[in-house]
């Protein structure tokens, strides 16, 4: 066990070097296994934030109940082949893999070649605590780093680009004074 401990310490350290905020693997959250087969063509061309419009969490239980939710619903509802967003940041600031970065999403019809990263919670009425925020740029960071992103990225809420409320007027207000922010 000792030797996992160590292996996973230096992954991070590697990339947190890179600049990459930690990540909770899907192994960590227990995901269901994926069906999707379909790629990323990779680098990105932009990012979409959204939010899950339901309950919020702060720590590492109950934000793993809240993700594998959204999973369930959207493989046993929407009959995806998996959770829809590439990534999705809790209030407590943690990171969970949902697509990750190389599998095509389906959080936003017609722009799913683009990163979608998920808020959870409603923030309509609300904006996400800076430790979310913060998380989220520094995983768009991270991406452009890694050239998983395009350096000329677009970023955008999800209304940007389908009618919808979604990512909710709280944080909508907030990205809109993000770097490369463009409706």
């Amino acid at each position: 066990m000792n030797r996992w401990l160590l292996l996973l310490s230096i992954l991070l350290a590697v990339e947190n070097a890179l600049g990459c905020p930690p990540i909770v693997s899907r192994a960590q959250w227990g995901a269901r296994r994926s069906t999707c087969k379909t790629k990323l063509k990779l680098p990105v061309p932009g990012v979409i934030i959204h939010h899950s419009a339901g309950a919020t969490c702060s720590n590492r239980k109950s934000c793993t109940s809240q993700v594998k939710g959204i999973q369930n619903l959207h493989m046993n509802t929407n009959k995806w082949c998996d959770v829809g967003y590439h990534f999705l940041i809790t209030e407590d600031g943690a990171i969970y893999e949902g697509m990750g970065w190389k599998t095509h999403g389906s959080h936003a019809r017609n722009f799913n070649s683009n990163l979608g990263i998920c808020f959870v919670g409603t923030f309509t009425n609300r904006v996400p605590k800076i430790a979310a925020l913060n998380a989220a740029k520094n995983l768009i960071k991270c991406g452009v780093d890694k050239k998983l992103i395009r350096s000329d990225y677009r970023l955008r809420g999800h209304r940007n680009v389908n009618p919808t409320s979604c990512p909710g007027n709280g944080l909508y207000n907030v990205i809109k004074g993000w770097p490369r922010f463009k409706a």
